[in-house]
């Protein structure tokens, strides 16, 4: 049975990059209020919608949606590194489902995640644990992405899978709301950037210490008011909160990418995760608003909802 969701930003300066104490103080309360609905919902399975940040998906072979069968933490940015605690038969069962049901999907026996998917399971695992995860890739970083009513649907499946499925099911998902990652892009990228993206492998030590340090840096600079990065807007995350609170989750569904980069910034195409969780709480979930602020040093629009089904 399916048992609820919760979406929330995730920004991984958060503990680099200090905000003021009243606002880590009401995004504290806030994640405490999220830790205890899912403590009270008793999740067996989570489901985690996440996206990639070029650290698993490559331009080599990109799909839309991949559903992680075996798989492994990179340990980016402080979140714990290791093999994920996938159950295999579960995973497949999922798989079929959503496949019977007209959505395509990739799989991996070999998935690598990054905090995009680890930081929220992290931080809500602190009042109950959430050890059995099946992680859903949704790409929102690389051009083309998924149109809105695709994401649903691959959300409304999952969902279906979930109200049938023995165990208690939790749904995440992990992203947005508006923010302006330094990511670079295909056409844009120097031939040592552009061969990283296409063929990925990994990062060294140094390689990830300094692209660590760049979003920190940015995180402290557009505090400042003085970074290159699109600045956050307020006025597009409320819009969106408003629409997922009524249950209007194809808010988007005539905006091209154009449009959401150059407003919600290269990071906002990360809301495709949470269309996808509250999808799978199917027509007429009830939605509550437990945070939002936009967070400069997190470089951040940091938003946190929690839902049931109706």
């Amino acid at each position: 049975m399916i048992v609820g969701s919760v979406c929330m930003s995730h920004s991984p300066i958060m503990d680099k990059n200090r905000a003021s104490p009243d606002t880590e103080k009401r995004f504290h309360a806030a994640l405490n209020e999220a830790r205890n609905f899912v403590a009270a919902a008793e999740p067996e399975l989570t489901v985690v919608f996440y996206p990639d940040h070029v650290n698993g998906f490559f331009y080599d072979l990109l799909p839309s949606f991949c559903v992680g069968i075996e798989g492994q933490s990179i340990g980016d940015y402080g979140t714990a590194a290791g093999k994920l605690n996938i159950p295999q038969d579960r995973a497949l069962d999922l798989v079929r489902h959503v496949m019977d049901r007209g959505v395509d999907t990739a799989i991996s026996y070999r998935m690598e995640v990054d905090h995009g998917a680890m930081q929220p399971v992290e931080l809500l695992a602190d009042a109950y644990p959430l050890s059995r995860i099946i992680p859903i890739f949704i790409n929102s970083a690389a051009d083309p992405r998924p149109n809105f009513e695709r994401v649903r649907a691959i959300g409304e499946a999952v969902g279906e899978w979930a109200r049938a499925a023995p165990e208690r099911v939790l749904v995440l998902g992990s992203g947005g709301l508006s923010h302006d990652p330094p990511v670079p892009a295909l056409a844009t990228a120097t031939p040592e950037v552009r061969a990283r993206l296409i063929n990925g492998g990994d990062l060294s030590h140094e390689q990830r210490m300094i692209r660590q340090n760049r979003a920190t840096t940015e995180g402290i600079a557009m505090r400042a008011g003085n970074s290159k990065l699109l600045p956050l807007d307020p006025a597009w995350d409320r819009m969106l909160l408003d629409a997922f609170l009524a249950g209007k989750l194809d808010v988007l569904d005539d905006t091209s990418d154009r449009s959401i980069t150059e407003t919600g910034g290269r990071g906002g195409h990360e809301v495709r995760t949470w269309v996808a969780a509250l999808a799978a709480m199917g027509p007429g979930y009830a939605a509550r608003e437990l945070f939002y602020e936009p967070i400069d040093e997190w470089i951040t629009g940091m938003g946190i909802l929690s839902a049931t089904a109706a």
